[in-house]
């Protein structure tokens, strides 16, 4: 049994509008050598509002330079400002569950935006103070989906361990992969994604009105997996997004959500972007509302997006029991998992 103690978010004090991002785009050389078809779309999509996205916070305090980082600069941001910004969300989710670092016996963290070794829990874990017996997993690799098979993990951590606390992050420092060239899919990456982490304390203790989670289901496409994944471009990471993700998305979704154990009250699922809610919309009888907030209010942050729209729900008590979650993306791949309560 996997009970839901607290959830938490955070973000990085730095927002910009998405004019503001084209405008700093604009001024950068990286903006000058592209091509006039690349340069349309980059206004088309950050200047007039069509990406559904009012605003993306990020690690550093100016957008302009991240396009000309090398890729050591790269590294070395996501290195300094990923343990900050999952530490500051799971001490969040810790105050709110009444629960200090020091009794978590589990840390599960994923992230697909740098790497470490040892992983970020390790960094983490010593911030926070952990206990230095706490069991410490790094997923890497999942990509935009990893929030809901790093649940999953956890959730077996808990069956062998029903009397243990658990925090799980999703953290992603998006700015750190940054990439610009005369790519569409690239473009369309620079335009959507921002920095982000949420936290969750979870534990075995049942008690009424708690949130359960469970009835996880996954889906693996891999002959699908060049329309959506990182690739290494002068060692650099390069988000490599195909035009036909939306559809991909939208039919891997409806084959998890043939598999629910009963029908919801609400769906929330991973903000990958407004073509992608538009295709899930489709194919669910259900409003994407809180999935639509999150990307109006943060962008796509990658894993830790549909934990934002768990969290939004969570503020927006309806009273209701059941709730179905979903997040896709690299691999091809699709998660889904259900939270109920008495």
């Amino acid at each position: 049994m996997m009970y839901l103690e607290a959830l938490a978010t955070a973000v990085p004090p730095h927002a910009f509008s998405q004019p503001d991002c084209l405008a700093a785009l604009r001024i950068t050389p990286s903006y000058a050598v592209l091509h006039p078809r690349s340069k349309a779309l980059l206004s088309k999509v950050l200047g007039n509002g069509v990406a559904g996205i009012e605003k993306r916070h990020f690690c550093l305090e100016e957008i302009a330079p991240v396009v000309s980082l090398s890729a050591q600069e790269l590294n070395e941001t996501f290195e300094r400002e990923a343990p900050v910004l999952a530490a500051r969300a799971v001490s969040a989710a810790l105050k709110k569950a009444g629960v200090q670092a020091a009794d978590l016996d589990a840390l599960f963290l994923c992230t697909c935006t740098g790497y470490l070794c040892p992983g970020l829990t390790s960094h983490v874990a010593e911030a926070l103070g952990m206990n230095a017996a706490a069991y410490l997993q790094d997923l890497a690799g999942l990509g935009c989906g990893a929030a809901i098979p790093l649940l999953r993990s956890a959730q077996g951590f808990l069956a062998t361990h029903p009397g243990a606390k658990v925090a799980t992050v999703a953290v992603e420092v998006c700015s750190a992969a940054f990439f610009a060239d005369n790519d569409p899919g690239v473009l369309i990456s620079l335009c959507l994604f921002g920095d982000g982490a949420a936290a969750a304390i979870w534990s075995g203790e049942a008690a009424p009105g708690k949130w359960q989670a469970g009835h996880f289901t996954t889906v693996h496409r891999p002959e699908q997996r060049e329309k959506i994944r990182f690739v290494n471009r002068g060692g650099k990471l390069c988000n490599q997004l195909d035009k036909t993700v939306p559809g991909l998305a939208a039919e891997a979704v409806a084959e998890l959500y043939a598999r629910r154990s009963a029908d919801p009250d609400r769906v929330l699922a991973h903000s990958g972007g407004r073509d992608v809610i538009d295709a899930l919309e489709e194919k669910l009888p259900y409003p994407l509302d809180d999935t639509r907030a999150v990307l109006r209010d943060y962008g796509n942050m990658s894993s830790p997006s549909v934990l934002f729209a768990l969290d939004r729900a969570l503020q927006d008590d309806r009273g209701e029991k059941r709730w179905w979650l979903t997040a896709f993306g690299a691999g091809f791949a699709a998660h889904a998992c259900e939270l109920w309560r008495d």
